[in-house]
């Protein structure tokens, strides 16, 4: 962990949560303590990584890190997952952003049935 972040957190490298899911591809040392490391990849890197697959897979409908960020908060919804803990997975400040994504509950609450229908 780079400078006061290793005095802050002193199991913080070992622990998941402050791992990289795309860490950069060059390492950076510490010169006071020689340590190395790795910092997240700049996210351009990841989308143009996005770019490439879909252009390779010949997919014709448009796919970027964006529209999956989308989908992921669609499939969360359709699961009936929390819409405040959908908000925090986003990182959305205000829950009016996030119910941007509720037009897909008029689709799925189609085939809800009312307890009362099971009497």
């Amino acid at each position: 962990m780079p400078y006061a972040l290793a005095r802050m957190y002193p199991r913080a490298a070992r622990e998941w949560a402050w791992q990289w899911v795309f860490p950069q591809q060059n390492r950076w040392q510490d010169r006071a303590s020689g340590t190395q490391g790795r910092h997240y990849s700049d996210p351009s890197v990841v989308q143009n990584m996005v770019k490439r697959a879909v252009a390779k897979a010949g997919l014709t409908k448009a796919a970027s890190c964006h529209i999956f960020r989308h989908s992921f908060a669609t499939r969360l919804l359709e699961r009936r997952q929390d819409i405040r803990m959908i908000q925090e997975f986003l990182g959305h400040r205000d829950v009016s952003t996030t119910m941007i994504y509720t037009h897909v509950l008029n689709r799925v609450l189609i085939g809800v049935c009312s307890p009362a229908d099971m009497m």
